[in-house]
């Protein structure tokens, strides 16, 4: 195992704060609802996207500054197929949805 310098594990250590941060408000909410259905997943989408950045920057230590290009067209291949997967899976369930309300 390599020897981690102090700002390493700073970073490691601010990630981990910010990640169990941005875990436990949507829990939070959705415990005490805090808030309506509607405003809740609004939050809980705000907190997924701040994790995946939080992920990206803290523990995958990836600057859009200094990030080779090979990685930010990497990045932006899986943005791509995630918001194709995750906006079919929606689009077939709301279909599914309005079709067995008739």
């Amino acid at each position: 195992m390599e020897h981690q310098t102090p700002h390493a594990l700073r970073s490691y250590l601010i990630g981990f704060v910010l990640a169990v941060i941005l875990s436990a408000i949507p829990f939070w909410l959705v415990y005490t609802h805090a808030l309506p259905p509607q405003r809740t997943l609004l939050v809980i989408g705000i907190a997924a996207v701040l994790q995946v950045l939080v992920h990206l920057r803290f523990f995958l230590h990836i600057n859009f500054t200094t990030t080779p290009r090979e990685n930010v067209l990497a990045l932006v291949f899986t943005c791509i197929l995630l918001f194709l997967m995750v906006g079919g899976s929606f689009w077939i369930m709301f279909d599914l949805h309005s079709r067995m309300l008739i």
